[in-house]
């Protein structure tokens, strides 16, 4: 698989200085965890779900997790059970090209067993989704998924989801964060990405985000995402990779803000259009918080709607701009440090302080691709929409 694989080979030479790389549910972990991209959740419960997972696919979507925990009613559980199984058997025997798949557990318990009951459709498995993670509560659902890797001979990964109150907490937050630290760095190889669950920690005050605010309006959301960067995602070889929280919003009939989108980079052809149909799906706010997601350390997204999907995709290509600054950062000439004017002659590039985003920016470049100079996000946005 690979980002943008769906568009034709001639719209990604016109879009690309460097094209997305190929990879597979076997590439190395320090790819795929840069790889999730947009991230589709789907209930279990669904009847068409081998289906969806399939048409999802062939539309650009590379990560999907089968949620049995809050999507899903309690006494649905054994039916969403038995309907997974069902589907994923029935997937193992149409198709080779299935996404990177991830079953969101309730409990340790269900790990081993899923793994059991899916038999030889286990191989279109990536891993688990671990609900509100702390030290404590953690600790039994890796070693459930330890042993059920050991059992099935698939590697099988975690991402732990971050949703706990006691992560909300100012009183207990350092403490949980120091556990939830301890936890995955044992398990560190098992360990691809963590999961913000926003939605969680809104829900302990009765908050709810509108359409028109991000993650980072809300400040006690704002704060928790900046703590768990500062100690679960530093580049100094200890951390993790940290996805963004979901946006909940996917058409909005009336709006209280002015758009957030502005005109100036869409006012050529049909991009007017463009423009106003993300307005009205309220995708505006959307393409505001992925960037601010960027620019506080988080990569990928957790998704409700397969419309999120593309704009994900689409702000996490790697501009020239950005190609070029982290290959002037890392040339083997500049290890001993200094400073330079960037080739684009508008910002400074510092060599040791910039060298942890440039190596970054170069494994996004090498997953979502460069654009060339003359593209933006408008344009992949665009080409994507048309395909």
């Amino acid at each position: 698989m690979r980002h943008f694989g769906q568009m034709a080979p001639d719209v990604r030479k016109r879009l690309f200085h460097q094209e997305p790389c190929f990879f597979t549910a076997d590439s190395p972990a320090r790819l795929l965890s840069a790889a999730l991209g947009a991230t589709l959740y789907s209930p279990a419960t669904r009847p068409s779900l081998a289906d969806d997972i399939l048409k999802q696919s062939a539309r650009g979507l590379v990560s999907m997790v089968l949620c049995l925990e809050d999507s899903i009613d309690d006494a649905d559980v054994p039916v969403g059970e038995a309907n997974l199984v069902r589907q994923l058997t029935d997937l193992e025997k149409r198709s080779d090209d299935a996404p990177l798949l991830f079953i969101r557990v309730r409990t340790p318990e269900q790990i081993p067993d899923l793994v059991r009951r899916l038999g030889p459709a286990v191989r279109l498995l990536s891993g688990f989704v671990l609900p509100k993670f702390t030290e404590e509560r953690g600790i039994p659902f890796l070693e459930a998924l330890t042993a059920a890797e050991a059992t099935s001979g698939r590697r099988l990964f975690a991402m732990p989801v971050l949703e706990s109150p006691d992560l909300l907490y100012r009183e207990s937050r350092v403490q949980t964060l120091e556990g939830i630290f301890r936890a995955v760095d044992k398990y560190r190889d098992r360990v691809l990405a963590l999961r913000l669950g926003v939605t969680d920690f809104c829900s302990s005050y009765g908050l709810r985000r509108g359409p028109d605010m991000t993650a980072y309006d809300v400040q006690i959301v704002a704060s928790v995402i900046a703590d768990v960067v500062n100690m679960l995602a530093r580049a100094d070889g200890t951390g993790f990779t940290v996805t963004g929280p979901v946006w909940e919003y996917f058409r909005v009939q009336e709006r209280m803000f002015k758009p957030q989108l502005r005109q100036s980079p869409f006012l050529e052809g049909q991009a007017v259009e463009l423009r106003q149909k993300l307005i009205e799906h309220s995708m505006d706010g959307l393409l505001r918080e992925i960037s601010l997601d960027r620019a506080n350390g988080l990569l990928g997204k957790t998704c409700i709607h397969p419309s999120h999907v593309l704009p994900v995709h689409a702000l996490s290509v790697v501009s020239h701009e950005e190609f070029t600054d982290a290959q002037d950062i890392l040339r083997p000439e500049r290890c001993g440090g200094g400073v330079m004017r960037s080739a684009y002659t508008n910002k400074m590039n510092e060599v040791k302080p910039h060298r942890a985003w440039a190596e970054r920016t170069l494994l996004r470049a090498e997953i979502f691709g460069v654009a060339n100079e003359d593209i933006g996000f408008v344009e992949l946005l665009a080409a994507g929409l048309a395909d």
